[in-house]
């Protein structure tokens, strides 16, 4: 058995019980990785950081009181040394470059196999960054020039809070809920409602909330 100082300390924020609990069980089962804490919330996961300091966060994108991606940007200015690998049912078009861009060393979707994301660890453990070899050469096409890749899911086309407001109105929170959540005024919650109808071409209200919920339940718009 590996040495307690061999040992890599992971971190689980998945506000789903028997996800965290299956994720723990495949990376406890590594000698050389342990699960030093984990959180079921945003809150909760920057207080068992400061605790346990973990070396890398398994970090899932839908929290409950909290956008992942925003945390992320919290974790890396409050907590810069620890690593932060996103895990999501979302596909990672819409959101592997926003998750590098706010500082995560990695992306994966939940719907990989175990031995992926045991790879995907290592991979960032040792430094390296690590995505799909779709999203990596679709990466390398963006910084060439490539204009094919613009032609991206609608989804793609929203701001990192647009994308925030559209999965709250998803989880069924009212205007002045998500104002109060994201610590912003109610009319620019409105303000985003209205971009993101013109955005996604939705005719009105109605149609924004059955998109957002489906998003939010499938992880599909289309």
């Amino acid at each position: 058995m590996a040495s307690q100082a061999q040992v890599a300390r992971i971190m689980i924020v998945d506000d789903h019980p028997i996800m965290r609990h299956g994720l723990a069980q495949l990376i406890d089962a590594q000698a050389e990785l342990e699960v030093s804490c984990w959180a079921g919330t945003a809150s909760d996961a920057l207080m068992e950081i400061e605790k346990n300091s973990p070396e890398l966060v398994l970090l899932d994108i839908s929290l409950p009181d909290r956008n992942g991606l925003e945390l992320l940007k919290d974790i890396k200015v409050q907590y810069p040394a620890v690593k932060v690998l996103m895990v999501s049912m979302h596909d990672e078009s819409l959101y592997a470059e926003r998750a590098l861009r706010a500082g995560a060393r990695g992306y994966i979707m939940k719907e990989e196999a175990a031995d992926k994301l045991i790879e995907a660890i290592h991979t960032i453990l040792v430094g390296r960054i690590y995505v799909s070899g779709e999203m990596s050469a679709r990466i390398i096409e963006m910084f060439s020039g490539n204009s094919s890749t613009k032609q991206a899911a609608p989804l793609s086309r929203l701001t990192d809070r647009e994308l925030e407001v559209f999965e709250e109105i998803g989880r069924g929170k009212a205007t002045r809920e998500v104002a109060e959540m994201l610590g912003i005024s109610a009319r620019t919650v409105d303000a985003h409602r209205a971009h993101l109808k013109k955005k996604l071409g939705l005719k009105d209200g109605s149609e924004l909330v059955r998109y957002a919920v489906r998003w939010v339940e499938t992880g599909v718009l289309d």
